[in-house]
Parts: structure tokens; C-alpha cells; sequence
């Protein structure tokens, strides 16, 4: 599969209806719980086309990643013997990609036209997001995803460790999570007629910092 390759006409097809709502429905909400979203070509994808159709409006992505990093954070909640193990069980994906389930990749068709394929693959919002907060998103990138030697770990990447190493420190990665979903958190809150304005560049930069950590960094740090 091309993953790097832009987004099909049927993705973007996809990506055009599920923003307009289907993010909403209930079974949908659950399978993306149960997946932690979706694999990293179609979450970025997804966060690229909603910036892009929307004119970095990102209200649907805002809910989405406050609710599974609500999930991440209890999730740390682990206690006893070996809690790493634990946690590894309750951080592993359930389910499976809701768009590749559905058989949305690089070659899909679609009737749809040129113009909004076009508008759904530009990734001219979405850079410009990542460019203007990336100092506050920056130290939040996983180690491996980035092939550094910083701590912080995406949830694939943690999984993979706590299997290793069950009795590995939880401390800096559950203040991670807590970090991102506080962020996240007042971001999403902002969106409500009430608290406009209220959101900071840490809190609109949590939103790349869940993505990543949900689903991986590494075709984030690709689009720049």
C-alpha cells in the first residue's frame, strides 16, 4: 500500500461526508475507541482534509481526540502487580481502522469532482497549523517515531515497550497523556458559543500532540 501516496478520490469522498457528521454516530464513535482512531495514513489524512474543507476549522477532530485521550488518561489508572502489562492490554487497538475496514486506500474511486478532490488533498492548512505551533507540540513527538533519544513514546510505541518491559517507569508518559488531555480538553471547550477565544497556542497545539500520540508521528513529521 503507497501510504505516503495523496488521498484517493474516494477517500477524500469519505473524509467530505464523515466530517459533514458521521464522526457523531454512535457505532462509529465506538469503533474509533476501539481502533484509537484510525491507522496513521487515514488520521492524518482525515486531520488534513478537515483543515483543508474547513478552513482549519477542527471542531470534529477536537471531540474526537478529547474523548480518547480521556480514555488514555484512564487508562493509567492501573494498580497492582506488573501494572505496565496492564496497561499495555488496556493501550492496544481493539479494532480496525474504520476506513481501511471499509476499503478506502490510495487506489479508491470515487464519483466526485476534480475540484473538491483537489481541495480535500491540499495540505497547505494543515502545514501551516503544525508550522505555527510546532514549538509547542514539538517535545510532546515520540522518541522512536522520530528516531531521537526523546522520552515521550505514542501509544503504538508504548504498547511495544510495556511488552517488553512491564516494570517500566508509567510516571512520565501518564503525565504526558494528562499534559495533552488537559490541552485538548480546553481546546474542544472552546468551540462553544461561550468560550471562543478562550483557548491558548498550547491548547490548539494539543490537538497534533493527541494525533500523534494516538496513532503515531511519523507521517505528521512527513508533512513538514
Amino acid at each position: 500500500m503507497k501510504e505516503d501516496a495523496p488521498l484517493s478520490p474516494g477517500e477524500v469522498h469519505f473524509l467530505w461526508w464523515f466530517i459533514q457528521g458521521s464522526i457523531m454516530q454512535p457505532e462509529t464513535r465506538r469503533q474509533l475507541r476501539l481502533a484509537w482512531g484510525m491507522c496513521e495514513r487515514h488520521g492524518v489524512g482525515a486531520l488534513a482534509a478537515e483543515a483543508a474543507l474547513r478552513h482549519g476549522y477542527l471542531h470534529g477532530p477536537a471531540i474526537l481526540y478529547a474523548d480518547l485521550m480521556a480514555r488514555a488518561a484512564r487508562a493509567f489508572g492501573v494498580a497492582g502487580p506488573l501494572p505496565g502489562a496492564r496497561l499495555a492490554r488496556r493501550l492496544r487497538s481493539r479494532g480496525a481502522c474504520l476506513m481501511c475496514e471499509l476499503g478506502f486506500g490510495p487506489d479508491s474511486r470515487s464519483f466526485i469532482s476534480q475540484e473538491r478532490v483537489e481541495a480535500g488533498r491540499d495540505l497547505s492548512q494543515i502545514r501551516a497549523i503544525l508550522v505555527t505551533l510546532e514549538r509547542h507540540w514539538r517535545a510532546t513527538v515520540c522518541g522512536r517515531c522520530a528516531g531521537s533519544r526523546a522520552q515521550p513514546r505514542c501509544r503504538v510505541h508504548l504498547v511495544e515497550e510495556l511488552r517488553n518491559d512491564p516494570l517500566l517507569d508509567l510516571e512520565p508518559q501518564r503525565a504526558l497523556v494528562c499534559s495533552i488531555l488537559g490541552h485538548v480538553e480546553r481546546y474542544d471547550a472552546s468551540f462553544r458559543l461561550e468560550m471562543q477565544g478562550t483557548d491558548s497556542p498550547e491548547d490548539r497545539a494539543a490537538l497534533v500532540s493527541a494525533a500523534g500520540w494516538c496513532g503515531g508521528w511519523s507521517a505528521l513529521l512527513a508533512l513538514l
